[in-house]
């Protein structure tokens, strides 16, 4: 996919970008490349292949949850490695409030540098595991209106490290691949035991085919205090798994 096509194929579903916000995911997609040379933030560094599995991905987001192309929602972005799916729809939607959660400093210091390069406010970047950051005396814990994960743990793992993190009513953005009616099959013990409920799914292609899916799960009541449990646990020992 290269930009024009970008453009066309966002423009398609009513997302128009302006010659601006081109210049930024151009600059993006400079400053990702020469800081994976140094240290690895993606195995996708092909120019046509950042902007559809990377950049155009990530929009799909604003695509089928809507409420992202208009509203200032309040959005934790966990595991977004080099700032996906989040900082894309900060380009594309300016009035979005978003911070991300990673484990990794590096990768944190590259998040940083990067919002100074293309002029972003309203962003925030904490180096943390999502266990901690979300734990019962976090000043993180039930923040969010929106908590968004692209391709970072199955939805039993998944859903213990989101929840906490989202108020009563907040949502729940999963994007993800082809087994994803599989993961949320296994993981209703873990949402209901957190307090998640499966609003919509969303099942869909990319341009050039690949299966992906945005579950959509709305958090209905307040997650119990021992949840998320001790860094490591719940991937070790998924609920109801």
């Amino acid at each position: 996919m290269n930009e024009e096509q970008f453009v066309q194929a966002l423009a398609e579903h009513g997302i128009n970008l302006s010659a601006k916000q081109l210049a930024q995911f151009d600059k993006y997609y400079e400053l990702l490349v020469a800081t994976n040379a140094k240290f690895n933030l993606t195995a996708i560094t092909d120019k046509e292949e950042v902007y559809l599995k990377h950049f155009y991905d990530s929009l799909t987001a604003a695509i089928y949850y809507p409420a992202l192309q208009t509203e200032e929602l309040d959005i934790i972005d966990v595991g977004a490695g080099a700032g996906f799916p989040s900082l894309p729809l900060k380009i594309a939607f300016p009035q979005l409030k978003v911070s991300i959660v990673d484990s990794l400093n590096k990768r944190i210091g590259f998040l940083n540098d990067l919002a100074a390069a293309l002029d972003l406010t309203g962003v925030a970047f904490y180096h943390d595991r999502a266990e901690t950051f979300g734990g019962k005396n976090s000043p993180h814990r039930a923040k969010y209106d929106l908590v968004m994960a692209r391709a970072v743990a199955r939805m039993t793992i998944l859903s213990e490290l989101t929840l906490p993190l989202m108020k009563v009513k907040g949502v729940l953005l999963a994007m993800k691949g082809s087994s994803a009616q599989v993961e949320l099959a296994n993981a209703e013990f873990a949402l209901k035991t957190l307090g998640g409920q499966v609003l919509e799914t969303h099942a869909f292609t990319l341009p050039n085919g690949d299966p992906r899916e945005i579950d959509v799960v709305q958090k209905t009541k307040v997650t119990p205090k021992k949840y998320p449990r001790k860094p490591g646990t719940p991937n070790k020992e998924p609920l109801g798994e």
